[in-house]
């Protein structure tokens, strides 16, 4: 495969960037490492709200919401790691335990419950993994893949520092840790795409998200049984449909509560919910914010310097 072909498309990917306004809740179809070096936020995803500082560190699996509300700014630098490159590092990381590759994704999904933690690394230690992120966030501005062993070195020696702070679950002990790293297919893998009937469904979910579906809809709309529908979808994307969904309603409710002056009720309509009381439950389990709260970020966003 041509150096061309690959171009574009990197495993690892790093940026800092400092916020002074609310951002979220966004989702990304990747695992995310967020590094805070510089002022403080309040953070809300499915751990509920939960105030960050220099120091701390921020690990987010795939398709997991995450919204933040600095107080004044924050300063971080964000590591978004592709999904099935993860998984294969836990299959060597455990090789003496699990039997083959098969296993990892099964080990990954039950050690790894909890969809979003904050590790208080602290700001002596966080201090030694800054001269690695910068040289990381470098060689992700330049992408180039002449140094692709340099970029995994940095990742490992940063992973180092933070995986002994990892909440590992040996059994599922509550109903808010659900398996959510999901293998997932990259999409620019030529030798590995995804199922053309998962795009379509992807697409049509993306253009009507107002629209009431249903599973058989979906499925016969592509020609696949409800089953064979839920497993290629959620091969493809680590979520269910119906999840992938409700994610949508959420990332663009949240939208409508910053931009616009619309009620609650009348932005859980706009996105198709006819219920505000289950728009509610949905918003709040997807950011551990209720919508009420989230938009009163909006008058606390305009007291921030751009």
């Amino acid at each position: 495969m041509s150096q061309r072909a690959l171009r574009g498309y990197q495993v690892l990917l790093a940026r800092t960037q400092t916020v002074h306004r609310p951002v979220g809740p966004l989702a990304y179809d990747c695992v995310k490492v967020i590094i805070v070096r510089d002022g403080s936020a309040i953070l809300f995803s499915e751990f509920g709200q939960k105030p960050v500082r220099p120091g701390d560190v921020v690990v987010l699996g795939p398709n997991v919401l995450c919204g933040s509300e600095p107080e004044g700014h924050i300063t971080v630098t964000t590591i978004y790691a592709d999904t099935d490159y993860v998984i294969d590092q836990a299959f060597w990381q455990y090789a003496a335990i699990l039997h083959d590759r098969l296993d990892a994704p099964g080990f990954v999904r039950e050690a790894f419950t909890d969809p979003a933690q904050i590790i208080r690394l602290g700001e002596e230690r966080a201090g030694l993994l800054m001269p690695w992120l910068d040289e990381l966030v470098a060689l992700s501005v330049d992408g180039e893949l002449e140094r692709f062993h340099r970029t995994q070195a940095l990742w490992f020696a940063i992973m180092d520092r933070i995986a002994p702070y990892l909440h590992v679950t040996d059994h599922r002990i509550s109903p808010s840790q659900r398996a959510r790293v999901v293998p997932v297919h990259p999409r620019v893998r030529r030798f590995a795409p995804t199922r053309s009937e998962a795009a379509e469904v992807r697409e049509a979910l993306m253009g009507a998200i107002a629209y009431s579906w249903t599973l058989g809809e979906l499925a016969e709309g592509v020609h696949l049984s409800t089953k064979q529908l839920a497993r290629v979808f959620s091969n493809a994307y680590g979520k269910t449909p119906q999840a992938f969904l409700t994610m949508l309603r959420v990332e663009e409710m949240a939208r409508l509560l910053r931009e616009t002056n619309l009620t609650i009720e009348q932005a859980a309509q706009r996105v198709g919910w006819r219920s505000r009381n289950r728009a509610s439950i949905a918003f709040t389990r997807a950011t551990g914010m209720t919508p009420s709260a989230y938009r009163a970020l909006r008058v606390t966003g305009n007291q921030h310097p751009a």
